[in-house]
């Protein structure tokens, strides 16, 4: 049975798709199609739910003790919603690699100090519908609003800073977050942070309004962009150093596969036309 959905929202993750490879945005947002688990993602997951876990303690627990304490019981939840053993050869394999989690909670702490943090919020839905009709939704890890007003976004990563030649990459997400926050809240946030659990750096940016408002239009004609290909369902290929990574590669063209039918009715010279 199909799962095949027709998008009407952008979120960050959905716009890199397209970005990088329409066809690759087909197959996640349109088909819909299974990729396996890798244990990088996972490793993502279970950092990111042990530090929001963290942040439901009164501030006095938050600490590395507390945090370390969290991973085995987010570990084993995790386990019980999808089973990831297959991720592991065996249980020294994944000893290891419970290991590595516990490195990257120890390196939160050296990056701040979580006891003298009251979040406005964590994992917070932000969703707007823009003036064309462009309908935006993301989660973000952090909102810190201080006694001034002043707010900062926060985004935990698990891997490395990027290069600073690939930092506008890095800072789409963020930028996308502090657009939402601003046509909801009235207020460009002071402060967009990446920490990188990988290496323990940070990637700040200040934005203003002029430049999200120029973000804004380039969300607007992305989503033309995407929302002509939903239509269509023309979905181009864009072979890159990426592919190496993709799960769909015996689908697609650029490897010798074949996509399978387009499961939309698609829209042509302003008639609805059936599925190719």
């Amino acid at each position: 049975m199909s799962n095949a959905t027709r998008p009407t929202q952008l979120s960050p993750s959905r716009a890199g798709d397209f970005k990088q490879c329409p066809l690759l945005y087909r197959f996640r947002a349109v088909d819909r199609l299974p990729e396996p688990s890798s244990r990088a993602q996972v490793q993502g997951t279970l950092v990111h739910a042990v530090l929001e876990r963290l942040y439901e303690l009164e501030a006095g627990r938050r600490t590395p003790e507390e945090a370390l304490a969290l991973i085995e019981p987010e570990w084993t939840r995790l386990n019980a919603s999808q089973e990831y053993s297959e991720l592991f050869d065996g249980l020294s394999d994944e000893s290891d690699w419970l290991r590595g989690v516990r490195r990257l909670v120890e390196t939160y702490f050296a990056m701040e100090d979580p006891q003298r943090l009251q979040p406005h919020r964590t994992e917070c839905l932000v969703t707007t519908t823009l003036d064309d009709g462009t309908q935006l939704k993301g989660f973000i890890d952090r909102a810190d609003v201080n006694p001034a007003g002043l707010v900062r976004l926060v985004d935990y990563k698990t891997g490395k800073r990027p290069p600073d030649r690939f930092a506008d990459k890095a800072l789409f997400q963020m930028k996308f977050y502090a657009l939402v926050w601003w046509r909801t809240r009235g207020k460009v946030p002071t402060l967009l942070r990446l920490m990188y659990l990988g290496d323990g750096q940070v990637l700040d940016y200040t934005p203003t309004e002029r430049e999200l408002e120029q973000f804004e239009r380039t969300l607007k004609a992305l989503w033309a962009s995407m929302r002509e290909a939903i239509a269509t369902g023309l979905f181009r290929p864009q072979k890159s150093k990426l592919c190496g990574w993709c799960a769909h590669q015996k689908l697609c063209p650029e490897f010798g596969g074949e996509p399978p039918a387009y499961p939309l009715t698609t829209v042509l010279s302003g008639l609805e036309m059936p599925p190719p």
